[in-house]
């Protein structure tokens, strides 16, 4: 059975890589925040399609606004990890991203009163040391390996991969981001600026065809990808610029559209966890 999972990295607009230049961790209690409309405007749309979910939530935004988890959780969502303050896992000495980690698990936790059990790292900066705490921490999966070696910020595991869920040495199951053989390369289909940057026929066509060759699909995407009305921030690199700002004012549409023209079951990646079959690492 084909299965698609739609997943939602809950940052704000100013804690992106792409804007880091311009706003350091210390400065973001300074900054506008704008995660609370476009959040809901993601969750009216899961509403409008009977869709569930998974948000990873970052422990910084879960501190400010706890009734926006309180929320995604009572609309039926899951509830999952992003960490605590969106910072480059592996520029991280071992008792910072521990604390990270146990930070963001157990604010969510008490905001919900349910057990977290996923994790996405920030900017997919997963490694081997990271799934190793997750397992000590109590996490049950990961959602963070995306494989595409062209993209100067993402980590690596270990180990043989899969293109769907499998077993990593960690003893953590891993739902890695898809990825599509063109011409013999790796083309990134997972969302994110991915779906805004790629012409949307395009990644449609590209969706429908990974589609027939695997059972699920993982989808990301942030809530400041459907704010056309966020500051614009000049003073970073214009290729940051293009990153950050490129079909922001198409983003929702897209969502409806995609949801609408991939016709399978959609599933909180929980759900899944326990009812896929999982390859262990050979």
């Amino acid at each position: 059975m084909k299965q698609v999972c739609l997943s939602f990295d809950i940052e704000d607009w100013f804690q992106v890589e792409n804007l880091r230049g311009a706003f350091p961790p210390e400065s973001w209690d300074k900054a506008e925040l704008r995660v609370e409309k476009n959040t809901r405007r993601i969750l009216d749309i899961l509403d409008e399609k009977n869709i569930k979910a998974t948000f990873f939530i970052l422990g910084w935004i879960a501190e400010r606004v706890p009734g926006l988890v309180k929320e995604i959780f009572s609309r039926g969502h899951e509830v999952a990890s992003h960490g605590y303050n969106h910072q480059l896992n592996y520029n991280l000495n071992t008792e910072t991203l521990r604390k990270d980690l146990e930070k963001s698990k157990k604010l969510l936790e008490d905001i919900t009163g349910i057990e977290v059990i996923g994790y996405r790292a920030p900017t997919f900066s997963i490694t081997d040391e990271v799934m190793t705490m997750l397992k000590e921490l109590g996490y049950k999966y990961d959602s963070s390996l995306n494989d595409f070696p062209l993209h100067d910020r993402y980590g690596k595991l270990s180990g043989e991969k899969s293109n769907g869920p499998y077993l990593h040495s960690s003893g953590i199951v891993e739902i890695p981001m898809p990825l599509v053989r063109i011409f013999g390369k790796s083309i990134p289909i997972s969302g994110g600026g991915y779906f805004r940057l790629l012409p949307f026929a395009v990644f449609k066509r590209l969706v429908k065809r990974y589609l027939k060759q695997n059972d699920l699909y993982v989808f990301y995407m942030h809530p400041w990808e459907i704010d056309k009305e966020q500051p614009r921030i000049k003073n970073v690199k214009l290729t940051n610029r293009i990153r950050h700002y490129t079909a922001i004012e198409k983003t929702a549409n897209r969502l409806r559209v995609l949801i609408d023209e991939v016709p399978f079951s959609y599933e909180r990646i929980d759900s899944i966890c326990s009812n896929i079959s999982i390859r262990g690492e050979r």
